[in-house]
Formats: structure tokens, sequence, C-alpha cells
């Protein structure tokens, strides 16, 4: 069964059509879709989400570009709240952006990112790591704070091999979405055919970041496919055998 371990249904552009996304999402094959929230209002939308539609599941937390409006106070007990939710698999999504310069301080998202993947810990759940333009303190802080036994997962990886393998070594997957199949891809396809199959994950990102052919619209859970051919395509194996082993992967990870 095709899954996607990454998808904002959550997001305004999906207002309208989430029935049709979720109809389309089954007959491409899927039976998993995880919403990460980001802030306080999406992680709360994405708890809704996953006990409304049967093949959607939650993880929520505060994004690095939210993490100003992070009160440990009112949210650590929310969010625990949330994660007592059966369909509530994870922490995240959450790390670090450096990418903006007029985005949240450092020292701020790092507080905000430790403290989260700490209560991961505590509850035994994974986390969900958004990492842009980070790379070195996000592996040092996970280095630093990941629960070995409740591990995770770098999303949308965009590192290198080098940077991949450190994250292997912690025991955690990454995930690879659409970018893998832009003609403009120059580190991801060589991660890909280093990274053992066994520490892949297939995501979209929704609504953001479409695939080839899709590339240019709004991405959708149903689009996954398109990730999982061209990474068979890199790997030179059978798609099928790509379907199943990251499904098996979401599977071993998020405990569903």
């Amino acid at each position: 069964m095709l899954r996607d371990t990454h998808a904002h249904l959550d997001d305004a552009q999906f207002n309208q059509d989430v029935p049709g996304v979720i109809d389309r999402a089954k007959a491409a094959g899927m039976d998993f879709i995880l919403d990460p929230g980001c802030d306080e209002a999406t992680s709360a939308q994405a708890v809704a989400l996953s006990e409304h539609w049967d093949i959607v599941y939650a993880a929520v937390g505060f994004h690095p570009s939210d993490c100003e409006a992070f009160d440990p106070d009112r949210h650590l007990p929310m969010l625990t709240r949330w994660c007592q939710k059966p369909k509530t698999l994870a922490i995240g999504e959450i790390g670090l952006d450096y990418h903006y310069d007029d985005g949240a301080p450092k020292a701020l998202q790092q507080k905000v990112f430790a403290t989260q993947m700490e209560l991961a810990g505590n509850l035994g759940l994974p986390v969900i790591i958004h990492d842009r333009d980070a790379h070195g303190d996000s592996l040092a802080m996970v280095q630093a704070h990941l629960n070995r036994e409740t591990s995770g997962v770098f999303h949308s990886y965009s590192g290198s091999v080098e940077t991949a393998r450190q994250i292997f070594d912690l025991g955690m997957m990454i995930a690879i979405g659409g970018p893998l199949t832009f003609k403009n891809a120059r580190k991801t396809p060589d991660v890909v055919a280093y990274a053992p199959l066994d520490r892949l994950l297939i995501e979209t990102d929704s609504p953001y970041m479409a695939p080839v052919p899709r590339r240019g619209q709004r991405n959708e859970p149903s689009f996954v496919r398109l990730v999982a051919e061209k990474m068979a395509a890199i790997k030179k194996l059978d798609v099928e055998t790509v379907i199943e082993a990251t499904a098996a992967n979401a599977q071993r990870l998020f405990q569903f």
C-alpha cells in the first residue's frame, strides 16, 4: 500500500475538497496519510482530520517558523493531551529553519526544538524533523536530545550523502518528496542511490512541491506514487518493491 508520511491536509488550499483528495488517495491504493501540525491551530486540525477520515493520522508540534508562539506552560499539556489520541503518532513538524534572515531567533528555535524532542521521548513517540539550511545544528541537537528508542525522520530531506549517513547512524530515517523528480535535483538522487531501502520514506509535503509531471499544481497525497517511481528508477528496483518497503518503514517508525 502507498503511504504518504507528510501531507498538510490542514492547509487552507484543501478547505473545499478534502473528501475528493481522500477519494483520490484511496483510488491510488493508499491506506495512510500522516498530517503533521505546525502550530496550535494546525495541530488541532490535524487531530480532527484523523478522527474523521480512516486513512488520515496526525502528528502535533510547533514548526520552527512558528516557535515564537510556543508557550510551554500552555502548549506542553496541550500536545500531551493530543498525543493520547489513538491516531496521533508523532511529535512534528519540529526542527530548525535558518533560511530567512528575519526568521525566529536561532537560540529560540533550538530551545523549542529541544523541548519538543524531550516531550516526544517522554511520550515514547517519534519525531518529524524540519531541517532547512541548518544541517549541522539540526544533527547536533538530534544527537543531544533524540530518544533513540523512539527515533524519527528528517522530512523533505535535502542534505548530503555524508549527513544522511550520520542520520542513519542515529537509527533515523529520511523522507523524500517531489523535489527528487525535478530536473535541477542534485544531491537528493545521490542520497537515494546511497540510502539503504529500509531507511527511506516517501512523502508529498502537500500542498507544496508537486512532483513532475504535476509540478506547478497543488500537490496532494495521490501524487506520492510519482516519488516512488523516481526512487525505484534511481535504485534500479521495481516500483512495487519500493512501495512495499517504504510502507513497511512507515509502519515500523510510526507504529500504527
